[in-house]
């Protein structure tokens, strides 16, 4: 028998399938989708068999012996197998890479990797309690009758054996059992109860129940508040009682705590919680939750879409115009076109939910791609909560270069309340710039084009680019003057500020104070419970979130988002004010939100303040036809990096021409040109930007590109076909 394997080496100068040899006393194990052990090179690996012959017309003394089988069943199912490969043509990624996307660690082809079942061993007892009392009667050790007593009423856990555990054991009293035990004890239960819909949300979840067994696209367009997450529940709920599961994807870890806390409260113990968060066997533990059958529901994060369900009822996408469900290295996917190639394999529906849908995923609705389903108000008795915008230009006159007198004032006022504030800054550390007076030098990190950023904690300087950390210096390493002076200010110095003006518990959430595992639980069932008053955090802050004591919203820098060289920073950026203002007023009591900004004629910030998507959709359009970007046009990156300045600009205006000379007229090609991040960790790197509408040559000659430099190791040539980031 001679098997095809995909070795674990994801470097795609090697990305082939290679033909190996089994072994007489290995081929009953081989299937197609396992993993086995391979000699390659001087290299032991790993790979998957995708391929079975029982002949081969290569030169069979070149054929090595595969090693060892390592599975007893497929790790890769026949979807994905076929998801793989069409992951690997469409995104132009190594076909072994697609595949190890979707698995966890444990089951990666990946040599040295083992992670193994954790059990408890338990003495249980084999006897009725009537039989274990009689043996009681006769006993005269105190020990055997205490633990007897016990046994009666329960499995012991065991850390050691004992005597009088071996005597028990020995009369046949009780005997040792090995119970799995899981890594990953969920968080975040709550108080939910589930609440009858409203006439909207019944229509909107009887829309999609129609579609079961069908392959059809929704996009729930719902205000912030508006009962999105209870029609989620509703539906999956009819799917379970038709046999089916669920995958339900959130953009942000901050989300599962309270989201899992209302499905666990709902639907019990058969849900399976996925996220980077988990270490590598909490992962593997709730893998094989789901492979076993046990687990009928996922919530997660991106690569959550991958589970290998198989009979998949619904997949719902919630917060779908978050640009987290698309992967930035290889590959490149998109959760919302995975989860409609599932679709379209399984016959189910996808739910595509939004208070601020992108403006691709609206446009698909309005050409009937999509079937459009909204959610006009806000579920129960709350309102959507008032907006003022503050310019800042007129508070800088009083000096208020970080908060408003306005904002202060309703500070002060909720705090007096009892109720709870929300303020976001989208900027982490202290401050972004650091500069000398004397000579005008900022300190910016060696590896890369960027400003350091002051981190006040740790009185450090960091990248959080490259992650280059160095102390704070005490002299310009410049001109050697000590009037070094910090400008800017991240969510350190808010903290810093809020402290010296009131006397409340304030609780920052960002990168820096959510890196330890848990922490995100932690800060949001403290904040839940009202332990603080004051919560400060940057965008993962901004979304899903519920807080009914949240009476007040400010945002301290609207602008940060609006001046990042992006062609859809104004479409962030009144995402992000609407979503975050939704986190206002989710109670019987009125929410406020107060918006501080430079630009307040900007029209993404003035239509947030009535959560005027629609307007906001049509202006946007208006600029994105005018500029031919999308979703008018289709477009894809190509990046070229090398550590050598000379040789990514030659190579870069090589592959230019190429383009230029290859694809259909009609097709626009920009650059190359410096990217937005021109030098990262000491690697240049030069984009050229692809718009077409349609063009047949494009996928050959893009393809041929990536066959050239795939070998080159000089320069590297990367292809994100519909990047969010440009």
């Amino acid at each position: 028998m001679y098997i095809d394997v995909l070795c674990e080496l994801s470097a795609k100068a090697i990305d082939n399938v290679f033909t190996y040899h089994v072994p007489k006393d290995l081929e009953s194990g081989i299937k197609i989708g396992i993993r086995v052990s391979i000699p390659f090179g001087k290299m032991i690996l790993e790979g998957f068999v995708v391929g079975i012959n029982n002949d081969t017309t290569y030169d069979k003394s070149k054929i090595k012996d595969i090693i060892n089988v390592l599975d007893k069943e497929p790790v890769l199912s026949d979807e994905m197998l076929i998801l793989g490969k069409y992951l690997s043509d469409t995104l132009l990624c190594s076909k072994v890479s697609a595949y190890q996307v979707m698995l966890p660690k444990a089951l990666k082809a990946k040599n040295g990797s083992d992670i193994k079942i954790k059990y408890n061993r338990y003495l249980r007892k084999i006897k009725s309690n009537e039989e274990i009392d009689e043996y009681i009667k006769g006993c005269k050790y105190e020990g055997q009758v205490n633990l007897l007593c016990k046994l009666k009423e329960e499995d012991i856990l065991i850390t050691k054996m004992s005597s009088t555990i071996n005597t028990i054991i020995r009369h046949g009293l009780g005997e040792i059992v090995n119970i799995e035990e899981k890594r990953y004890h969920y968080s975040g239960l709550s108080n939910y109860q589930k609440v009858t819909l409203n006439n909207e949300q019944e229509q909107v979840a009887n829309r999609i129940i129609s579609s079961f067994d069908k392959s059809e696209t929704f996009l729930l367009y719902g205000v912030t508040g508006s009962g999105k997450t209870e029609v989620y529940m509703h539906v999956i709920e009819e799917a379970l009682k038709k046999g089916k599961e669920a995958i339900m994807l959130v953009p942000e870890i901050s989300l599962t705590p309270q989201i899992v806390g209302k499905f666990i409260s709902r639907f019990g113990d058969v849900i399976s919680v996925l996220h980077s968060r988990l270490s590598d066997s909490e992962r593997y533990d709730e893998y094989r939750k789901i492979t076993e059958g046990k687990a009928k529901i996922v919530i997660g994060t991106r690569s959550a879409i991958f589970v290998p369900f198989k009979n998949l009822g619904v997949i719902i996408i919630d917060e779908e115009h978050t640009g987290s469900y698309k992967q930035e290295n290889h590959p490149r996917y998109n959760a919302k076109s995975v989860a409609i190639w599932r679709s379209n394999y399984h016959k189910c529906p996808v739910v595509l939910g939004s208070a601020t849908p992108s403006l691709e995923s609206f446009a698909r609705a309005g050409n009937k791609v999509y079937t459009l389903l909204t959610l006009t108000k806000r579920a129960g008795v709350s309102t959507l909560p008032n907006v003022k915008i503050i310019d800042m230009k007129e508070e800088a006159k009083k000096n208020n270069f970080l908060l408003s007198d306005l904002l202060k004032e309703k500070v002060k006022e909720k705090l007096i309340l009892g109720e709870q504030i929300i303020l976001l800054l989208n900027r982490r550390g202290y401050s972004n710039i650091l500069t000398c007076r004397d000579c005008g030098n900022t300190l910016k990190c060696p590896n890369c084009d960027i400003s350091f950023t002051y981190h006040k904690t740790s009185n450090n300087l960091k990248c959080h680019y490259c992650s280059l950390s160095r102390p704070l210096p005490s002299k310009c390493p410049n001109c050697g003057s000590t009037n070094i002076k910090d400008y800017g200010v991240g969510t350190e110095k808010l903290e810093e500020e809020l402290n010296k003006l009131y006397d409340a518990k304030i609780v920052r959430m960002d990168i820096d104070t959510t890196r330890r595992k848990g922490e995100h639980e932690k800060i949001i069932d403290s904040f839940g419970n009202h332990e603080y008053d004051i919560l400060i955090g940057t965008q993962m802050i901004a979304k899903g979130l519920d807080f009914p004591s949240v009476t007040l919203v400010g945002v301290i820098s609207a602008d940060s988002s609006l001046n990042i060289p992006d062609f859809r920073s104004s479409e962030n950026t009144f995402q992000l004010l609407c979503q975050v203002s939704g986190r206002a007023g989710r109670s019987s009591i009125p929410g406020e939100v107060i918006i501080q900004t430079y630009n307040p004629n900007h029209y993404s910030i003035v239509l947030s303040k009535n959560h005027d998507y629609l307007s906001f959709y049509k202006e946007e359009m208006k600029m994105r036809k005018m500029l031919k970007y999308s979703p008018y046009y289709f477009m894809t990156l190509v990046e070229i990096s090398s550590k050598d300045y000379e040789l990514s600009f030659k190579e870069a205006g090589k592959i230019s021409t190429y383009l230029k000379n290859n694809l259909d007229m009609e097709s626009i090609i920009l650059g190359p040109s410096m990217a937005s991040m021109f030098k990262v960790n000491n690697i240049y790197h030069l984009e050229i930007i692809i718009k077409y509408r349609k063009d047949d040559n494009l996928k050959n000659a893009l393809k041929y590109i990536d066959d050239i430099y795939k070998r080159n190791n000089k320069v590297s040539v990367e292809i994100d076909f519909d990047p969010l980031k440009i």
